[in-house]
């Protein structure tokens, strides 16, 4: 049997494909013509605005105020309105790439993960019962100190709360001629704790065992309403205006003096790097006072003095 007619039809039907497309699109490219407009690239509504609508336009521009200028401005940028030509001669661009891809599909790998939302709790955590709390907002009858115990002066009486287990026990009770305790304050090291008094002294406590170190005297003539430690420097303020460092190392505890406020000392606080001294008084001025100008002979003289407030700072 002859298979020679077989075989040729072959031939014929499996032309390569290829070839066929490459053909084709070489035959398009023939039919361009750079003098001759492409309509399948043209857009024909924006040649319709442009001949038409567009011209109006430009003829009425100069009655047009500058804000709806603004905005057909605006309008043309958003609509791709500014464009002049209107015949095409070549084929449109193919679609990116990332147009097949939108950007929200493409931004959920980039987004920052969100924030956790912050938890505010409705109630206290604890609550502890504080009778006989002075009711006087120039003392600090509250300090809680590195060791996470609170100290609360309470009357004539000193407690100390320890948070860790929720323990409570009484530090010390002043005599009624000397209280009530008008201010507490613990050292960096969490152990040592000083109380200041109505009679103007100031007592030093070993919060561990239990016992009184020694009592400064002599350098307010009031009640001392306000404490804060500098390492081994400790800073009073007192009714009387005065605020004193006292060294608690040596037996003449009063090493510098600082003069400036005419009412009660009503709050002290030592910068991180112990050089300046912020204090707050009932004559509602707030100096700074720096360490190194302080001297052990003479008051020292405030470095910043602010006077905008008007009640005790």
């Amino acid at each position: 049997m002859d298979a020679g007619p077989f075989t040729s039809s072959n031939k014929t039907q499996s032309r390569n494909p290829l070839q066929e497309q490459n053909l084709q699109r070489r035959n398009s490219r023939e039919n361009l013509d750079r003098f001759i407009p492409n309509r399948s690239a043209m857009d024909f509504d924006f040649a319709h605005y442009m001949l038409t609508e567009g011209r109006v336009e430009k003829e009425n521009q100069a009655t047009i105020s500058p804000s709806k200028e603004a905005y057909r401005k605006q309008l043309a940028e958003t609509l791709n309105l500014n464009r002049t030509r209107i015949l095409a001669f070549k084929n449109k661009p193919p679609a990116s790439v990332e147009a097949n891809f939108p950007e929200s599909a493409i931004s959920v790998h980039q987004a920052k993960p969100t924030k956790p939302r912050r938890h505010i709790p409705q109630s206290s955590e604890k609550t502890l019962d504080a009778p006989e709390l002075v009711d006087d907002y120039y003392l600090n009858l509250l300090d809680w100190g590195s060791s996470n115990v609170l100290a609360i002066a309470l009357g004539n009486t000193v407690y100390l709360w320890d948070a860790s287990d929720g323990s409570t026990s009484e530090l010390v009770t002043i005599d009624d001629e000397d209280g009530p305790v008008t201010s507490v304050s613990w050292a960096p090291d969490g152990r040592h704790i000083a109380v200041g008094l109505n009679n103007s002294e100031v007592q030093l406590w070993d919060s561990l065992a239990n016992r009184q170190l020694r009592t400064l005297r002599g350098g307010h003539r009031s009640r001392v309403g306000s404490l804060d430690w500098n390492n081994h420097i400790l800073t009073t303020g007192g009714m009387d205006g005065l605020i004193i460092n006292n060294d608690v190392r040596v037996r003449s505890h009063i090493v510098e003096t600082y003069r400036g406020h005419h009412q009660e000392v009503c709050g002290l606080k030592w910068s991180a790097s112990g050089q300046q001294l912020a204090s707050g008084g009932n004559d509602n001025l707030l100096h700074i006072w720096d360490r190194s100008m302080a001297s052990s002979n003479s008051a020292t003289q405030w470095l910043h003095r602010l006077e905008e407030h008007t009640s005790a700072v």
